[in-house]
């Protein structure tokens, strides 16, 4: 079993997709990663931004910085199964409408996606 975590591995691969240029791995990889980032995002209570003074406003570096989620392997592992399974139901979808080639780069990038998690 690979010990290195599934988001490093992501973005490693990239940089080698974009040198090779694979576009279908690059955005599959790209657009994982964002989801990745995303799902680490904590709301922010904007009822609280929105009631205070401008003298009570938070200034200076950071002031502003939301803390954010730490995620589990299992996390990251379930956002990358997510979006293998989005691409593969939208290839579906695609090839339904006829639309053969689109549902080729769909597929090809849910292998880019697999092949960097398996490592």
């Amino acid at each position: 079993m690979n010990e290195t975590p599934l988001r490093q591995r992501l973005r490693e691969a990239l940089p080698a997709a974009m040198k090779s240029r694979d576009r279908a791995a690059v955005s599959a990889l790209r657009a994982t990663l964002s989801a990745i980032d995303n799902a680490e995002a904590v709301a922010v209570d904007d009822g609280v931004r929105q009631g205070l003074a401008i003298e009570q406003t938070p200034i200076g570096a950071g002031a502003a910085e939301a803390e954010r989620r730490v995620l589990s392997e299992a996390d990251v592992e379930r956002i990358v199964r997510a979006e293998m399974a989005e691409r593969e139901a939208a290839a579906v979808e695609y090839e339904r409408a006829g639309h053969t080639d689109r549902a080729a780069q769909l597929r090809a990038e849910a292998r880019a996606l697999a092949a960097s998690a398996m490592g």
